[in-house]
């Protein structure tokens, strides 16, 4: 039996490149082509210079192929916790990948890390759109806590609306 080479693991800075591409696909994807920004930077500032210890990028291969990035850091919300609180930053996967299980990895890989990195709860922010993906993650285990959001582009032309999910990291 042949199985595919997948796997998670810290995100390099050669990883940069990979991780913009997979970044600005699945934004095209989810809000078409109103996201223009060049996120590069951005990713190389986290993986070189990241604000917290507890700042982390997984990336999610498929042999040498990043699909998937994922971003986890204390949660920052007026309402959490600095200590007990971490927070899904952000979790993508090419759209091209989906469906072969790189964000299931993905998704286990953030919260073994923040699990690891002494959180005890978890908190992530979802388009309130996207349903596909609201149901994903709640099939693993996360639940609406309640609180909403509304985050407006540079321009304030363009908005989107979140809600936020939370799961308990501590094992039972």
């Amino acid at each position: 039996m042949v199985t595919a080479d997948v796997s998670v693991r810290l995100a390099w800075p050669d990883d940069v490149a990979a991780i913009a591409t997979v970044q600005q696909a699945a934004w095209r994807d989810a809000f078409g082509d109103i996201v223009t920004v060049d996120v590069a930077p951005a990713w190389h500032a986290l993986l070189t210079t990241p604000p917290d210890a507890r700042a982390r990028v997984l990336v999610a291969l498929e042999q040498a192929m990043v699909r998937g990035v994922a971003f986890v850091h204390p949660c920052h919300d007026p309402d959490a916790d600095q200590v007990a609180d971490g927070e899904v930053g952000e979790l993508l996967v090419d759209p091209g990948h989906r469906g072969e299980g790189h964000g299931s990895r993905l998704v286990q890989a953030a919260m073994d890390t923040l699990r690891a990195d002494g959180f005890a709860r978890a908190r992530w922010w979802l388009p309130t759109t996207d349903d596909a993906l609201r149901a994903f993650v709640v099939g693993t285990g996360w639940a609406a806590d309640g609180a909403h959001r509304e985050l407006a582009d540079e321009t304030g032309d363009h908005t989107v609306k979140q809600v936020r999910l939370a799961t308990s990291l501590v094992e039972e």
